[in-house]
């Protein structure tokens, strides 16, 4: 099994890094779309913010790798 990301706020994703992920913060849609598209290929999960969701949309959501979920906070 590959790695794990988390993208979005800091205070939001800070704690997933206590887990093992790796962690990209992202405060605005423009860090947003940088950490997504500069996520090493190595992942294969990513948690994704409710405000990062919002930002990348559906269709990111739906692709099948990385498998993507959604912390709603």
């Amino acid at each position: 099994m590959g790695g794990v990301a988390a993208i979005g706020a800091q205070l939001t994703v800070c704690g997933f890094r206590l887990a093992g992920a790796r962690v990209f913060a992202a405060e605005n849609a423009e860090e947003i779309w940088s950490a997504w598209r500069d996520l090493p290929d190595d992942v294969d999960v990513v948690v994704l913010s409710a405000v990062a969701a919002g930002v990348l949309g559906p269709a990111a959501i739906a692709i099948r790798r990385p498998l993507t979920a959604v912390v709603p906070v």
